[in-house]
């Protein structure tokens, strides 16, 4: 080969290696103005891209209840719900036996559902429910429960400690007891005496005290402050008092305590002493119980007017007050009389009363058989400013002291009376 022809080859080699060169720069370093997008490199009609995948169904809703389908012995205060879990509640219907609709509510966000109403005893409920889940498919449920059939059940009563209902309004002494009869016997105490519920405002500390198996008494430890609010309930129903013995229905009343109205009867003096407030605004003379006793047919009769705290019961004007009734007879030193201007003060037959045969004694001589003999004009005037659940004292008589069962509730000492409740 001529030098000349091998120059020309070497030229064109390196023009060669140098596109070669190029070309592999090419290939993997492309400037901002090269770069390509993923749609550069579709099919020639650009209509082909990668769809994401359809998402899934979302699961069927929940729905459960409290109480089991068929669920037997319900006590009608039982918190009936309904719940939805994965889903809304779109409907829930609850109807008793002669298919009225019970009501109920729902909560904010509709998840749940709950019974706003008492049922009956001894019946059988219908609860239908339907809820959907987020994509609005329903599921439906439905249940039925019985209620409990009670053997036996109690009613309670509020009442004075005179006997009469307490009436809702009504405004009483600072010496009031209220009192919670039961039409059957309580045998269990405890059980009994937590439905029952005082509340005074401004707060007031009180308890209860058994009186006996039907009978129980609430008062404050010391006399209630004057304008007092008061609400006594007796939340029984749907709750088993005692053994086999159920509330039959709930009791409440709301009254108001009076001004302070207490009365001292001192025997020393022979004179009833009368505070309103604090202050003295009244003396009264009196004639108190003779004292001593008789016996007539077998049974002691004493004539004290006793010691102890009484507290205004109930009047009448008149009262016919008949000796017998406390077993001295007529032929034994007895009477059956009308008396006037009669405010009573005990279970068993004191009052404090109109006397017009006994004035020339009142203030100086004993010659009752256990009242408080007055005139007449004081009398009138006692029986119109007194309250029931006023306080009356007894002080310096003879005679035994004031039983509880004769209208004693204050003459009973603090820690004792507490001791009277089953919850103690």
């Amino acid at each position: 080969m001529l030098v000349g022809d091998r120059r020309l080859w070497s030229v064109a080699a390196i023009a060669a290696t140098a596109v070669l060169v190029l070309g592999a720069c090419s290939s993997g370093h492309h400037t901002s103005a090269e770069r390509t997008s993923p749609a550069d490199h579709s099919s020639p009609s650009g209509d082909v891209t990668t769809s994401p995948s359809a998402a899934p169904p979302a699961p069927a809703a929940r729905l459960t209840s409290n109480l089991a389908d068929g669920t037997q012995d319900v006590t009608p205060t039982t918190p009936v719900t309904v719940s939805a879990a994965g889903g809304t509640l779109s409907s829930v219907t609850m109807t008793n036996p002669d298919g009225k609709v019970v009501k109920g509510a729902f909560s904010t966000d509709k998840t749940s559902w709950h019974v706003a109403e008492e049922l009956g005893y001894s019946k059988t409920y219908t609860v239908s429910a339907k809820a959907v889940n987020p994509d609005g498919r329903a599921v439906t449920r439905t249940t039925h429960f019985t209620t409990v059939t009670p053997p036996n059940m109690t009613m309670p009563y509020l009442d004075t400690t005179g006997g009469a209902s307490i009436q809702s309004g009504a405004t009483f002494g600072v010496g009031f007891v209220a009192s919670v009869h039961f039409d059957e016997p309580i045998t269990d105490k405890a059980a009994a005496e937590k439905t029952l519920n005082v509340t005074t405002s401004p707060a007031q500390q009180g308890s209860w005290y058994w009186m006996d198996d039907q009978n129980v008494h609430w008062r404050p430890r010391v006399y209630y402050q004057p304008g007092t609010k008061v609400t006594v309930s007796a939340n029984v129903y749907g709750k088993q008092v005692s053994p086999g013995l159920w509330g039959q229905a709930d009791q409440s009343v709301s009254f108001q305590i009076g001004p302070s109205h207490v009365s001292i009867a001192d025997d020393k003096t022979k004179i009833v002493t009368v505070y309103q407030n604090g202050q003295v605004i009244k003396h009264m003379p009196t004639s108190m119980g003779k004292g001593g006793s008789t016996v007539d047919k077998g049974k002691t009769i004493t004539f004290w007017t006793q010691p102890g705290t009484y507290t205004v019961l109930d009047q009448a004007n008149p009262v016919r007050m008949d000796s017998r009734t406390f077993g001295l007879s007529l032929d034994a030193g007895g009477y059956n009389v009308l008396v006037y201007w009669a405010t009573r003060i005990s279970t068993d037959g004191v009052y404090v009363h109109s006397a017009p045969w006994s004035v020339w004694a009142q203030g100086n001589t004993d010659t009752s058989h256990g009242c408080l003999n007055v005139s007449p004009s004081n009398a009138q005037w006692f029986y119109k400013w007194s309250q029931v659940g006023d306080v009356v004292q007894v002080k310096h008589t003879g005679g035994a002291p004031l039983a509880v069962w004769q209208n004693g509730d204050w003459s009973v000492p603090w820690a004792e009376w507490q001791a009277g409740s089953a919850l103690h």
